[in-house]
């Protein structure tokens, strides 16, 4: 009787206690904006485990004022914040001045605005993710490129929906 007390203890505290143990492993490495992930290893997993594309955002936080502004008019809007956790993977790769960052960080944003042929900010681009079959790195498969474009929320994520559709036909 004593061993299946204990049993019946052990499956209570494993029930109370896993979502939070599951929400470790689950935790990324977030931009300031906890909607935005920093690292591409953490958007390829969120992209794999949603089926969603990963939309990124090449900005210079702290010195760029377009880059500025397109998070004030868009992305720090709640319609903005809803649409993206609907449909889209946020990735912030982010080329500041005043603050440092990581070296793993900055050579993987880098890598990517080099992939991507980034010449100015914000560039925001939306892509597919596959890992390569030996891990080696990644397959990326872009299909729309944008910026800052004036109108809001409702007009971006319009344009956002149209790359997606593209993508799906």
């Amino acid at each position: 009787m004593k061993a299946q007390n204990t049993k019946l203890l052990y499956a209570i505290v494993l029930i109370l206690f896993a979502p939070g143990l599951l929400a470790q492993t689950a935790e990324f490495e977030k931009a300031q904006d906890d909607n935005w992930l920093v690292n591409i290893n953490d958007a390829y997993e969120l992209s794999k485990s949603t089926n969603k594309p990963i939309l990124a955002n090449f900005t210079g936080s702290d010195w760029c004022g377009w880059c500025k502004r397109l998070r004030a008019e868009v992305f720090d809007t709640a319609e903005f914040k809803d649409w993206a956790k609907e449909n889209v993977v946020l990735l912030e790769l982010d080329f500041p001045r005043k603050k440092q960052l990581p070296e793993e960080q900055r050579a993987q944003n880098q890598s990517l605005s080099q992939f991507f042929k980034v010449t100015g900010f914000p560039t925001v681009w939306m892509f597919d993710i596959q890992k390569n079959e030996d891990n080696s790195g990644f397959q990326l498969a872009p299909y729309g490129k944008t910026g800052y474009v004036q109108g809001g929320p409702d007009r971006y994520t319009s344009d956002l929906e149209k790359m997606i559709e593209r993508k799906n036909n």
